[in-house]
């Protein structure tokens, strides 16, 4: 048996034990309790809240971590845009995962002067925030948008380091007026005009600084916009800062960039067995081939090294001025030698609160500095051509190097060998087929032949063609929720966009140009433009409270724009030193100088009002009155009207648990079009002379003045769009679509087109002719396939299908007679693509081509359509068009604990092409190898094969050369691995990151025989390839 001990403590110990235990308490109670949000796909969430007990505690920061003062078990709630909410205990080391709002509908997206849910939206509107992990070569921003959005089509300029692209929405509603979209970026609307150095009125816009893109397709989205909306609009919002602690952030690649194809030419020995086939051994044409055999394709394309670089740095000033601060770097080599793009971007965003968050305000500024130096893409056509037995730098064949050779038509001895050496030094060092120089200097007796094929390596560096662009777009917002009136909002934007590029061309004496061979040249252009604008809404909100939750919103506004543009020219030659004549000598040659202002102005009066009733029917009615200066007729109203209905919430479809959405959008509307690229269309104005070569000396001192076309009944281009559209969601929103029905017909067509005789000064004026329509049906479905612990798989795909049809051309042909498209022309005097009542825009208007009975076209046949037994235009037909029926998109992410592998791909079903490639080769009669004036040109095998010696018209119009170009394209396959806490310690919380590497234009799969079947406007000239690009990349967050 054990004895009970008692154990006695001092009543001192007992408080001493009981101190230490309540501040371990204490200690617990105000501990940091650190952990970190991701979203469904990993992604860290910037900038959620976390609230205790009601109130704000953290914010997460740019990895998505979190430092908080509670005690462990406090009931956390996680909050941020878009996602549910989620409520948890507070433990350390917590990860917390937020997952789409279901109720909410994802995030909400700016719409025209204002933002909405997504689940509210009356119309047809596209959100779209940038995949950090699923891109290839992003330079500009619409980089991001190709084939990611259903009805938008996105067409790079070729691989033009820097170049712009072209923007389609639903297809094309303007003949010759723009069909390009408005891009209004941070409420500052843009115009579409670039200036020198800088195609893409974009570039000052760094692809990082992007939050999100909305894309408003049909006129109940877009008629807020009025007469600039009639081709969708584009609304870019960009980063802001946040609060909290600062945050700094890199982003950086290195893309390496090569040609994918080129043009199937003759080599040297092939050319020389086919001069000797046509010519025999003896002739001029066989002396003329030179020794080498030269590849001047490989000789004028390399292998690219560009590089991108961001720093960004976001934070908060206080409790009041969240800012975030950025800057870009970027150089861009493109893969035809002398071309690159050089950019620096600048971004500054101050976002503060204040009188208790009743005043917002949102400051923007953006600048852009460009160098590029072009590359004179005649040097691709010349590659093509160019003789490949000449060696480049140097002559080698008998015709110019043998004194004894007999080249001159009346027997004389040759006179090119003794002047070889000073030609050469007067041609660059450069091989030029040469004739008799006419210039009055004893030192040229020769030059380049004008006719003749140019060294494609002089063209490209005897000149140095560079551009230095600036451009600067600000803006401020101005919101205020009035005190004790919070149901009453007054918002005021300023924008600015304001740009001046110079383009500065110098070509060297040595440079092959038909006016400027000897002279030289040095031009420089510069364009200056300056967009102002202002607008100012008041927006009133009331929520009645009744059973029926009626709601209604109404907004009034007013907006001015003016737009503004100044160029000046001044172009020159000067007599070399070496002229005989020494009055001459360093005197300009053919100056010109010429220089043009302009400008327009647009007002506005617009309105929006929404009603909603039991939150699942909603009506929208949207109207703008705009005033143009550019129509005698300034005035014009744009009216639109909305319904939608959330049929999910009806009690039959409610209780469905596996259905998670169902709506149905209605809508109608108007919108306009204003710009015909002419500010005085409707008032007579007159054009001076603009040189001393257009002086007419029989009258004072010879400065003549001519009168401008002038059409004061022109009219507004109006585009009336009808949209049906359902949205859906199924199994929790895991996976959503929608499909959207549209019409759209545009009256008044806006086209400048030829004039009858004698009825106007030019033969071309601006008119209304007519009208087109376009009627077609879109898709998007995305599926969150795998969303688990450590994998997550989501595929997004759209499809548009759209039929683009004219409808009447009165106004401009009585007799039913095509309107050409003067934009493309192939030679001097032919045009390709007409427009014409049942057909497409643009379509091709040819000879249909004749073919035996194996398949291949017979020379000089073609079909007598309209049996009359001769071969003339009546004999043409309408042939398809370049735009394509149906495109496609589909991209796919997955992704394994820190791994991503993802990849994009792009389709075009039905767009046609015209090959001018293999049409400019096809005669290959003696002429055509060896011309009269003493030049050898290039063929193709497949146009040697063919022995066609015709030039006849019907067969240059030929549907032989216009070919079905429907193509898949992998735009880009990515694989990146994603980091944490590097370098972490006791006193840094480590950086994190992520490392990937990229392939870009990866393959295309196409029938088309010509380079890249990818051609904007149908007519294929191989101007300037799309390089394959490889691209190393890390992203860094301290």
């Amino acid at each position: 048996m054990m004895k009970q001990v008692k154990i006695k403590m001092p009543r001192r110990m007992l408080t001493l034990t009981g101190g230490l235990l309540l501040a371990a308490s204490s200690w617990a109670q105000t501990g940091v309790i650190k952990g970190q949000v991701k979203d469904a796909s990993g992604e860290p969430v910037m900038g959620a809240t976390i609230q205790a007990g009601g109130k704000t505690v953290g914010i997460t920061d740019m990895d998505g971590n979190y430092q908080v003062k509670v005690a462990p078990g406090t009931k956390l709630t996680i909050t941020y845009l878009g996602m549910a909410p989620q409520t948890v205990d507070a433990s350390d080391n917590a990860v917390i995962t937020l997952h789409d709002d279901t109720k909410a509908l994802n995030e909400v997206v700016v719409i025209g002067y204002g933002v909405a849910k997504k689940s509210d939206l009356t119309g047809s509107v596209a959100a779209l925030r940038p995949d950090s992990k699923n891109k290839g070569v992003v330079v500009n921003p619409q980089d991001m948008l190709e084939g990611k959005v259903a009805g938008v089509s996105v067409t790079s300029d070729g691989g033009t380091p820097g170049g712009g692209s072209t923007i389609r929405i639903r297809g094309g509603s303007s003949l010759n007026a723009s069909n390009d979209p408005l891009i209004v970026v941070d409420n500052v609307p843009l115009d579409n005009n670039g200036v020198k150095g800088v195609a893409n009125i974009l570039s000052t816009i760094n692809p990082q600084d992007i939050e999100s893109f909305n894309v408003l397709k049909d006129a109940s989205a877009t008629a807020i916009y009025g007469s600039r909306g009639s081709n969708g609009v584009i609304i870019i919002t960009t980063k802001k800062g946040h609060k909290g602690g600062v945050k700094v952030s890199y982003n950086g690649s290195m893309t390496l960039g090569w040609k994918k194809k080129t043009v199937d030419v003759l080599d040297g020995d092939e050319f020389r067995q086919l001069i000797k086939d046509k010519w025999g051994e003896n002739s001029n044409a066989y002396a003329a081939l030179g020794t080498a055999n030269t590849d001047w394709q490989d000789l004028i394309y390399r292998t690219s090294i560009s590089q991108d670089h961001g720093v960004t740095v976001s934070g908060s000033a206080g409790d009041f001025l969240p800012y975030r601060v950025s800057v870009g770097y970027t150089d861009e080599q493109g893969i035809l030698k002398t071309s690159d793009f050089k950019r620096v971007t600048g971004s500054v965003t101050l976002s503060p609160s204040l009188l208790d968050n009743h005043l917002n305000i949102n400051v923007n500024a953006k600048g852009m500095y460009a160098h590029s130096r072009f590359a004179n893409t005649d040097a691709v056509g010349a590659a093509i051509n160019m003789d490949p037995t000449q060696d480049p730098y140097k002559y080698t064949s008998r015709w110019y190097t043998d004194a004894a050779f007999h080249n001159n038509a009346d027997g004389t001895a040759n006179l090119y060998a003794g002047a070889l050496p000073q030609t050469l030094t007067n041609m660059g060092g450069y091989f030029e087929w040469l004739k008799a120089g006419n210039y009055g200097d004893s030192t040229w007796p020769y030059t380049w032949n004008e006719l003749s094929t140019k060294n494609p390596l002089a063209v490209l560096n005897e000149r140095n063609d560079v551009a230095n662009s600036r451009e600067f777009i600000g803006s401020a917002d101005i919101d205020y929720k009035v005190h004790g009136f919070e149901d009453l909002r007054l918002h005021a934007t300023l924008g600015a966009d304001v740009a001046k590029g110079k383009q500065v061309t110098v070509n060297s004496p040595a440079y092959p140009d038909n006016t400027y061979n000897y002279y030289g040249y040095h031009g420089s252009e510069s364009i200056l433009k300056r967009n102002l604008s202002l607008s100012a809404y008041a927006q009133y909100y009331h929520d009645f409270n009744d059973k029926a939750k009626n709601h209604f919103d109404i907004m009034g506004g007013y907006e001015y724009q003016h737009f503004w543009k100044g160029t000046d020219d001044d172009y020159r030659g000067y007599y070399p030193n070496t002229n005989n004549d020494e009055s001459l000598r360093g005197k300009a040659y053919n100056e010109t100088y010429k220089w043009y202002r302009t400008e327009n102005y647009l007002v506005s009066f617009f309105g929006r009002a929404n009603w909603s009733l039991m939150d699942r029917y909603y009506v929208t009615a949207t109207v703008r009155d705009d005033g143009s200066s550019r129509f005698q007729d300034h005035w014009s109203v744009f009216p639109s009207f909305a319904f939608m209905w959330k049929m999910k919430e009806e009690n039959n479809l409610k209780d469905i648990k596996w259905l998670s959405d169902l709506k149905l959008r209605l809508g109608w509307g108007q919108t306009g079009q204003q710009d015909v690229n002419n500010d005085y269309a409707w008032i007579p104005t007159y054009t001076k002379n603009s040189d001393n070569r257009s002086l007419y000396p029989a009258d004072g001192d010879g400065t003549l003045y001519r009168p401008d076309n002038y059409t004061p009944k022109l009219k507004w281009e109006t585009t009336t769009t009808y949209n049906i559209g359902v949205d859906w969601g199924v199994l929790d929103q895991r996976l959503t679509g929608s499909v959207d029905w549209y019409y759209r017909k545009t009256e008044n067509l806006l086209n400048y087109a030829p004039t009858k005789a004698l009825s106007a000064f030019r033969n071309q004026a601006w008119q209304n002719i007519g009208s087109l329509r376009n009627m077609g049906v879109e898709s998007t479905i995305s599926w969150k396939v795998i969303r688990a612990k450590d994998w997550y798989w989501t595929l997004d795909y759209n499809f548009t299908y759209n039929s683009n049809k004219i409808l009447d051309l009165s106004g401009v042909t009585s007799d039913g007679a095509p309107v050409a498209n003067t934009g493309i022309k192939i030679g001097t005097d032919k045009y390709l693509e007409y427009q014409q009542v049942g057909h497409p825009m643009n379509s091709f208007w040819v000879f249909q081509q004749a073919y035996d009975k194996n398949g291949k076209a017979i020379e000089g046949a073609v079909v007598d359509r309209n049996g009359d037994g001769q071969i003339t235009n009546d004999d043409r037909y309408y042939y398809k068009s370049p735009a394509a029926p149906v495109t496609m998109g589909l991209a796919s992410r997955l992704e394994y604990k820190n791994w991503d592998f993802s990849f994009s791909l792009r389709a075009n079903l039905g767009n046609y092409v015209y090959d001018a490639v293999s049409q400019g080769f096809h005669n290959v009669t003696p002429n055509a190898l060896w011309a009269s004036t003493n030049f050898l040109t290039n063929k193709t095998a497949s146009a040697v094969e063919d022995n066609w010696a015709t030039d006849d018209v019907s067969a240059i119009l030929s549907d032989r050369w216009i070919h079905n170009a429907s193509f898949l394209k992998c735009d880009n396959i990515t694989l990146g691995y994603s980091f944490e806490n590097l370098f972490k310690c006791a006193k840094y919380h480590g950086i994190g990151g992520r490392v990937y590497v990229t392939a870009s234009n990866v393959f295309t799969i196409t029938n088309y025989d010509g380079i890249d079947p990818e051609v904007f406007n149908g007519y294929d000239n191989n101007v300037y390839p799309r390089p394959f690009s490889f691209i190393v990349g890390l992203n860094l967050n301290f």
